[in-house]
């Protein structure tokens, strides 16, 4: 893996870009923009999704048609999707067609039209999604979980929305949304391929350079502490469904990369994971078993999931808090410790060996914080922990009394 390292510059109009020379023949370019569910006020529930739907349904210079096939046509790839806090629209193509994706991308973000006719269509699409999610228990419990975290506030709300919310969109709540985050200050662009950087900051200066500046810049209404809960419903079909988690570390905390450590420990991606080793190659108890850590700017959250036999159900349950627990009574000895870290920076390494998913990393890292770290500056910062940062990290957010549960049972 090279030294992976972008340079941050700015267009003309204070739009910052991210950009990485990588001598692939194929490129990398996506817009993000702080415009996520959470934004929504509270008739927009799943309008930052509808958006990122109807965004591509045509143009002021281009029919949908024409949009899906601008890139497609010459075997790129068109993209977009929309998480709490970002929209996101990206493009991967070979290099010669650079110039195409730029024009393209710049003309969807600027000049969407959103015509009625798509709109109505595409209302049906997502219906067809939310009611595809309600049909898969395994997805709908990590949102209802959200929902339960955070109630009463956007980041509790499902980012697909609810079939009211998205059958009531009108076109002019489309533009709107659009004119009220849509600007230089509130997006990032980020590219990575084999092209000079002053070639490619001209031609974004020239295709994005027309975004104007927002008078108001938008911020998010802040999220409060999390109150435990605990809720066993019947809406299994033949497996149980278990979440445990709570509170965790935001982006801007400072044992974010603490926590991150003791997840990936704990459960996650590795086949070796202290949940994946006990629960399911001990026991047998269960064939999906996951850690999972969601930041957000001021707050975050993180989970254990696990699909198991209802006969398995309490001895899964039991089993989760007993290794949730080790990390705050029994310290990770010296050679646990360096193991964990290899590993992390290994599960970096191989994330970043992604060009797709690593342009869009950084855009979402510049956006957030206004730089980018590099693989050198993140594996400097999981060094320096210590087993006392991990247990007084552990102490802190796997206590049980501070600890939320959601099961769904076989009805």
């Amino acid at each position: 893996m090279h030294n992976v390292e972008p340079t941050v510059f700015t267009l003309d109009n204070g739009l910052r870009v991210s950009y990485l020379h990588d001598p692939s023949i194929v490129a990398h370019l996506g817009v993000v923009v702080k415009a996520g569910s959470r934004y929504e006020q509270e008739n927009e529930e799943g309008l930052a999704h509808f958006l990122e739907h109807c965004i591509f349904k045509g143009t002021k210079n281009r029919r949908a048609f024409h949009v899906l096939s601008r890139l497609d046509s010459v075997g790129g790839e068109l993209n977009a999707y929309t998480t709490k806090e970002e929209i996101c629209v990206y493009s991967s193509f070979t290099t010669e067609h650079f110039k195409r994706a730029s024009n393209l991308l710049a003309d969807i973000m600027l000049n969407s039209t959103f015509p009625e006719n798509e709109i109505q269509k595409e209302k049906e699409v997502v219906l067809d999604e939310i009611n595809s999610y309600l049909d898969s228990p395994s997805d709908k419990i990590f949102d209802e979980f959200e929902s339960y975290l955070f109630p009463n506030h956007p980041l509790g709300n499902n980012i697909l929305g609810t079939v009211e919310s998205v059958q009531s969109f009108q076109r002019e709540d489309l533009i709107r949304y659009v004119d009220k985050f849509f600007y230089p200050e509130n997006m990032v662009i980020s590219f990575i391929g084999n092209i000079e950087s002053k070639t490619v900051i001209k031609k974004l200066n020239a295709d994005f350079g027309k975004f104007s500046h927002q008078k108001e810049p938008v911020s998010a209404v802040q999220a409060s502490h999390i109150i435990p809960f605990f809720v066993n419903k019947s809406e299994a079909n033949f497996q149980s469904h278990i979440l445990i988690g709570g509170a965790a570390p935001g982006y801007n905390h400072p044992d974010r990369r603490v926590f991150n450590l003791i997840i990936n420990l704990l459960g996650g991606p590795a086949l070796n994971s202290r949940l994946g080793l006990s629960i399911r190659e001990k026991y047998g108890y269960t064939y999906n078993i996951e850690a999972n850590y969601t930041p957000f700017e001021e707050i975050g959250y993180w989970n254990v999931y696990a699909g198991t036999d209802p006969k398995y159900r309490v001895k899964t349950i039991n089993l989760i808090y007993k290794e949730i627990q080790k990390f705050i009574e029994k310290p990770l000895t010296d050679g646990q410790l360096k193991k964990a870290k290899q590993q992390m920076k290994g599960h970096l390494a191989l994330g970043m060996d992604n060009n797709a998913g690593l342009m869009l990393n950084f855009g979402k890292s510049l956006l957030i914080f206004n730089e980018i770290d590099t693989i050198a500056e993140i594996y400097e910062q999981i060094d320096r922990i210590t087993t006392n940062d991990i247990q007084n990290v552990a102490a802190e957010f796997f206590k049980n009394d501070s600890l939320s549960q959601l099961s769904y049972t076989i009805k």
